[in-house]
């Protein structure tokens, strides 16, 4: 499995930035109960009303270390390469994203609004509470979207719109991490290999993919995953 980006070691310079990292660091540790203003606030040696000033409130805030979780994201996924083997490039992303989700569980669950719903009071403008919106969840899913426009345009597939192929490979990976999260699988040695893998060369061969080529790609994509430096 490939290696997750973490949150950075470094002190962080600004009081932003340092506030976020006490939230996240919160999160990690206790779970989204803990994100208030006087608890990360105090994780960060400041007052609370330090959080009012930077950000306007918690909903704020946790906007910010969402977008701060997708940043990670992003950039892993544009350290991944591209390849001519489209599939195992989306398969790469999905393996990425799976191992971010186990390192970061509770900041996966911020960032995709599964159990914060109720958890966190809603801000007046409802951009700031739904992640998809954002710029930087607009910056990784462009990831996705371009490797599948490259993955309609060869002759692999018969799907003619990138777009909904994204949205379906979307769907089917979160729909996994959700339930890996969540302990569903524990019966399983390797869920990646024994569930995940299957998912995805039922995916691609669904979408006009040789069943042969679809799970070489997904090997290559774990291949790379498991290799020193990946």
């Amino acid at each position: 499995m490939a290696e997750a980006p973490r949150p950075k070691d470094t002190p962080s310079n600004s009081i932003a930035e340092r506030l976020i990292d006490a939230a996240i660091r919160l999160l990690a540790t206790e779970g989204p109960s803990a994100i208030k203003a006087r608890t990360v606030a105090a994780e960060a040696g400041m007052s609370s009303m330090v959080v009012y000033n930077y950000f306007g409130g918690v909903p704020e805030l946790v906007k910010a270390l969402t977008d701060h979780g997708f940043d990670q994201l992003g950039t892993a996924f544009a350290e991944l390469p591209s390849t001519d083997d489209s599939v195992a490039d989306l398969f790469s992303m999905a393996l990425i994203t799976v191992a971010y989700a186990r390192a970061n569980p509770h900041l996966y669950d911020a960032m995709f609004g599964l159990s914060t719903r109720s958890t966190y009071r809603p801000a007046s403008d409802k951009d700031v509470r739904l992640a998809g919106h954002s710029a930087a969840f607009r910056s990784v899913y462009a990831h996705i979207t371009d490797a599948c426009t490259r993955l309609v345009g060869s002759e692999r597939v018969a799907a003619t719109d990138p777009k909904a192929v994204a949205g379906a490979l979307w769907s089917y990976v979160h729909g996994y991490i959700m339930l890996e999260l969540a302990n569903h699988f524990d019966e399983f040695d390797d869920p990646v290999s024994q569930v995940l893998v299957p998912m995805g060369v039922t995916f691609c061969v669904g979408l006009g993919d040789d069943p042969k080529a679809a799970k070489a790609s997904h090997q290559i994509a774990l291949t790379r995953s498991t290799s020193p430096g990946s």
